[in-house]
């Protein structure tokens, strides 16, 4: 069990070998470490092709590999080599009902295969993600383009595909990747068999985007979507600048929500008197979002009369639903300042004081502080000696010939 786990977590004592980089694969990881589970990332010395990514701190130290491995061990191995290999598949194959689960996104012939690891452990269960199906690389930029996303995202008046800050497939990859291995244990459990699962992420690109009905509405029309701006689809929501300069948006999904709109800004009249000219009944989301451009210029005067704090104040009361514009700065500080937010400032070897966030489910009302990141291969010793069984001559020979390293 790694420092950050406790035996009350649910996946307490579950032994999980990562091998991947990025986002997806070490998302998922992260997501069972938070839940208990002792998860074991395993890099090349020196790191992969992440370890450096940006954001970074002073002195070029990776905030981003920091928060993406929290609560998690680090082995450093150099698993392109033979020995390095067959290293790894005694730890992704180790013996015990809570181990024998192997996540990973290796392309070419350094990753272990699936009939590698079932031939060493038959219920073994590996979660292989991957660009596209099939194997041709891909990340989130580029799915998200292929899928037609940036096509319908920005300004209408803009001409050109905008590209989005998140990435939100590989986010959600590494979601699947976690539901895969609970079911896979699921299935180990009641059968003894094990699983092989490839996640893709133009897959689940393409799974979102059409459990959104987004793919029906496209191959009903023939056509893609026009681009709305800050406009809400398929409903009333859009943004709105306050006298003094702050922005905040409103959202009117349902009847009640709109009414309490219009009770706030005083303009219930107002539309009720435009309805019968409009031929529109406002209650209805789909008439709302027919005359949002419509709304938005009645309303927009309101919001332009009055500072931020009257605004929020006026809006509170009559329970519309909304929110602030924030510059992610600001939310640092206001995340920090909350005592029951799921961010904290906690103490990350090699950088200093850190902001960054715990996992989102509440146990109990609870959710439990991070855990740092280790270093780069700080748990390589241990990981040899306490689970494969090397002596300390076997392991200094390994470091003497490079094919594993501790912490710089």
């Amino acid at each position: 069990m790694t420092a950050s786990a406790s035996p009350d977590q649910p996946l307490a004592g579950l032994r999980v070998v990562e091998c991947a980089s990025f986002v997806a694969g070490p998302s998922g990881g992260m997501a069972l470490a938070r839940l208990g589970a002792d998860v074991l990332r395993v890099d090349p010395p020196g790191g992969g092709g992440d370890v450096n990514r940006w954001p970074v701190d002073e002195h070029g130290t990776s905030l981003y590999w920091a928060n993406l491995n929290k609560g998690k061990r680090s082995l450093a191995l150099d698993f392109r080599t033979p020995e390095g290999r067959e290293l790894l598949l005694a730890l992704a194959t180790e013996p015990g009902p809570d181990s024998g689960i192997y996540l990973d996104n290796v392309a070419g012939r350094t990753r272990l295969t699936s009939d590698e690891l079932s031939g060493r452990r038959a219920d073994t269960i590996h979660v292989h993600v991957e660009g596209t199906a099939g194997g041709k690389p891909g990340v989130d930029y580029t799915v998200n383009a292929a899928v037609g996303v940036p096509d319908i995202t920005g300004p209408a008046d803009h001409h050109g595909p905008v590209n989005h800050a998140l990435p939100a497939w590989d986010f959600l990859c590494g979601q699947y990747a976690v539901t895969a291995i609970l079911a896979g244990l699921h299935r180990r459990t009641r059968t003894g068999a094990g699983s092989v699962s490839t996640i893709a992420l133009s897959d689940v690109a393409l799974a979102a985007i059409g459990d959104l009905g987004w793919l029906a509405e496209a191959h009903r029309t023939g056509r893609g979507r026009e681009r709305i701006g800050n406009h809400t689809y398929g409903s009333f929501g859009v943004d709105f600048p306050t006298a003094d300069g702050r922005r905040v948006i409103v959202v009117a999904l349902t009847s009640g929500q709109w009414s309490a709109l219009c009770r706030a800004t005083g303009t219930a009249e107002v539309f009720a008197a435009l309805e019968p000219a409009l031929g529109a009944d406002l209650s209805d989301e789909a008439d709302r979002y027919r005359f949002r451009e419509t709304i938005e210029a009645i309303l927009r005067p309101w919001f332009a009369a009055r500072p931020y704090a009257e605004v929020a104040r006026l809006l509170d009361e009559s329970r519309v639903l909304w929110g602030p514009y924030r510059d992610m700065a600001e939310a640092t500080r206001l995340a920090l300042d909350d005592a029951a937010s799921v961010v904290h400032e906690i103490d990350q070897p090699g950088i200093g004081p850190m902001a960054a966030a715990a996992g989102p489910i509440r146990t109990a009302g609870e959710s439990r502080p991070p855990h740092p990141a280790p270093a780069l291969g700080a748990d390589t010793d241990a990981v040899l000696s306490d689970r494969l069984g090397l002596s300390p001559a076997e392991i200094g020979r390994l470091h003497d010939t490079g094919l594993v390293a501790g912490p710089a």
